[in-house]
């Protein structure tokens, strides 16, 4: 009998998580019959989630779209039958030409975000929308706040690589649901359990409390207070590395000068956090020689955001850590170089004309709705899922059943955006493509290539571009390469990280694989002045103070909807990503908000029972969830529920708002105020 051939391949995990693990994928027969995690990878040494754990069963889904598709009911009803990709590119070319003729190109947007994170699948749209002149979308639906923040103060300075955490002797991780968002990093500090002091900040603790020492919750949207308060602390007892601080720094003299209002008393009434705690937290902290900061992204979805961020990480500057191995701050980029010269995928060189449309991917409601007045008469999303992923979605939903938008999809599952497409195209998984991968997280860089063939007529982002510029007539010399032929000019480009790398690192890069890359001085400060900007002459408020968020100020104003409404990562889903798993799904269940006791009482809610969370732009509904871990006044839904988990079909975000944060015109998807109540006390439906 013939021995069965089981060849062993290497591959990467595409999705927008800070790790960019390496996977080992087992094949047998040309299909993936298991995925584990490569214990020769810089990062997933320490194995991979669980929602990774089984790739296989989304490639395989017996729910996948193998054919394109078009709509043959109305927008909405799921109705579509089969075509060739032929007809399919015809159709959508001939559309988009007709457009371009009577509205010009920045009638056509495009959509997408962080459904494929490796550079050429995820970028080579700018590139044809570029050559099109069409509208350009805006991407700051997850963290712009805090990366603008983090600049604002660092430049480019590159902050800790989670790696580096074993040289820590104190955590403070602040805003962040490790065990959702940085496992393998959480797995790294548990290590240190009973030899160094965990502490999490955070208006949340479930599930992550029991892996850590202390927990602090904090009100909403108050965590510049905090960090206000401990660096007051640290000045008056005389707890400041002043040193470090006259060297390193701009402004110190003139901050300090603002912080004697900033007491522990004062900050106990803005954030629930009690006095006493600020105290020792602050002292426990001078007393570390290099604590760490890791820091999530949670407390910059704000509309105060941005000054949040620039206050956690101007405290971190406080003590000195960043001058011993292990100190400072985690969660921002490590990375003070490039990798990968992006512009040889996006080709802004493309684009003819340098003014053009631009849309905030937070407002795309509006856009749709013709808010600016500029209609958007064909829609193209890919690697995204805006009728359930962006806020305001009960207008997003609305907008796209126009009869008049012309909308396609490129996806591998029918998605709640898909049933409103006009043509859907079949898009291929990470493991059936090639790409570059660069991590956001950590300082690691890889390559991968095919692991299997793609089913049925499914092609991956760059095939579908380069078929639609052919029917466009585009002539570029870029659409005419195959992806292989892109990976292998971006890697005979490299940039200066690359050219230094040894011989035997670049080879790993061609052959398929990943590689550690050095990481960051910490003390080469990447600002004009080399110094870190505690003031920024070039932002609206140089100096940083506190400022309430947007339903701090609502709470002051108007208290018709007292609950502050959160979002928090899930363990088994990310953004809209592996909802077609059906045993992950399992697991999470129907759509919950969590609630604190006292509110759930207060309001005669039991915990299971259904309830709905209401404001001024919809009403949803969800299963109770009630503990003791959240803080007083809030409520936290995990993750993004698909649409037959959700009662009526609304979701979290049809209640939040488009407004945007003081810093990088982000996401303020933290900062929404909701009442709640038992489902028997009203009926489910939106406010007019």
């Amino acid at each position: 009998m013939e021995k069965t051939m089981v060849e062993i391949k290497k591959t990467l995990c595409p999705y927008d998580c800070p790790s960019t693990c390496g996977l080992l994928a087992e094949v047998e027969h040309g299909r993936i019959r298991r995925v584990r995690n490569d214990p020769a990878h810089p990062v997933s040494c320490n194995g991979i989630c669980r929602k990774m754990q089984h790739y296989e069963k989304s490639v395989y889904s017996k729910d996948r779209i193998l054919t394109p598709l078009r709509r043959s009911g109305k927008k909405g009803s799921g109705s579509f039958v089969p075509v060739s990709w032929e007809e399919a590119v015809r159709e959508i070319t001939d559309r988009w030409k007709l457009i371009i003729e009577e509205s010009g190109p920045q009638a056509v947007l495009p959509f997408s975000y962080s459904g494929v994170m490796s550079d050429i699948q995820q970028y080579c749209g700018d590139a044809f929308f570029n050559r099109m002149g069409a509208s350009v979308l805006e991407r700051t639906l997850c963290a712009p706040a805090k990366e603008a923040a983090y600049r604002s103060v660092a430049g480019k300075t590159g902050c800790l690589d989670p790696r580096e955490l074993k040289d820590s002797d104190f955590y403070i991780i602040w805003g962040s649901n490790m065990a959702a968002t940085r496992l393998q990093a959480l797995v790294d500090i548990n290590r240190e359990k009973g030899r160094k002091k965990r502490i999490l900040i955070n208006t949340y603790a479930d599930p992550a409390a029991r892996h850590y020492d202390q927990v602090i919750l904090i009100r909403p949207g108050t965590d510049g207070a905090l960090a206000l308060a401990i660096m007051h602390v640290l000045e008056k007892e005389g707890l400041s590395d002043q040193a470090f601080l006259r060297t390193y720094t701009e402004g110190y003299e003139i901050f300090r000068a603002t912080l004697d209002p900033c007491t522990p008393e004062w900050a106990e009434k803005e954030t629930g956090v009690r006095a006493q705690v600020i105290r020792q937290l602050a002292r426990e902290y001078a007393a570390a020689k290099a604590p760490a900061v890791i820091l999530g992204s949670g407390n910059s979805r704000y509309g105060n955001g941005g000054m949040t961020v620039r206050l956690i990480v101007i405290m971190s500057l406080f003590t000195g850590a960043w001058q011993y191995p292990g100190g400072g701050l985690c969660g921002c980029t490590p990375v003070d170089t490039a990798y990968v010269d992006t512009d040889l995928i996006s080709r802004p060189d493309f684009r003819s004309k340098k003014e053009h449309r631009t849309i905030n991917i937070n407002q795309l409601a509006s856009a749709l709705a013709g808010g600016d007045g500029q209609p958007v008469r064909s829609l193209y999303v890919y690697g995204a899922n805006p009728a359930n992923t962006v806020s305001c979605q009960d207008r997003v939903i609305k907008g796209l059943r126009r009869e008049d938008l012309f909308t396609v999809v490129h996806e591998r599952f029918v998605t709640e955006t898909a049933l409103y497409a006009d043509i859907i195209l079949p898009a291929t998984f990470s493991a059936e493509q090639h790409d570059i991968y660069r991590c956001y997280g950590y300082c690691t860089l890889g390559t991968a290539k095919p692991v299997v063939r793609a089913p049925g007529d499914c092609k991956s982002n760059w095939d579908t571009f380069c078929l639609l510029a052919a029917g466009m007539g585009y002539e570029e010399d870029y659409f005419a390469r195959t992806e292989e032929e892109m990976l292998a000019h971006i890697l005979n480009h490299p940039t200066r990280a690359v050219r230094l790398l040894p011989e035997e690192k670049k080879r790993i890069l061609r052959e398929g694989g990943s590689i550690s890359m050095p990481f960051s001085d910490h003390l080469k400060v990447g600002t004009s002045s080399g110094r870190f900007r505690i003031i920024n002459e070039g932002l609206p408020d140089p100096v940083p103070c506190y400022m309430l968020s947007y339903s701090g100020r609502e709470a002051l104003e108007d208290e018709k909807y007292p609950i502050h409404l959160l979002a928090s990562p899930s363990v088994y889903s990310l953004n809209s990503e592996f909802r077609d798993r059906e045993d992950l799904m399992a697991l999470r269940g129907p759509q919950k908000l969590i609630i604190h006791t006292l509110d759930a009482r207060q309001r005669r809610i039991k915990n299971g029972q259904i309830i709905e969370a209401y404001n001024d732009l919809s009403c949803v509904r969800f299963k109770a969830v009630v503990t003791d871990n959240i803080a007083r006044g809030t409520a936290v839904c995990e993750g993004i529920y698909r649409r037959d988990c959700c009662s009526g079909g609304r979701a979290f975000n049809a209640l939040t708002s488009e407004r945007l944060s003081d810093m990088g015109e982000g996401t303020t998807l933290n900062d929404n105020r909701v009442q709640i109540r038992p489902i028997s006390h009203g009926p489910s439906s939106a406010p007019d």
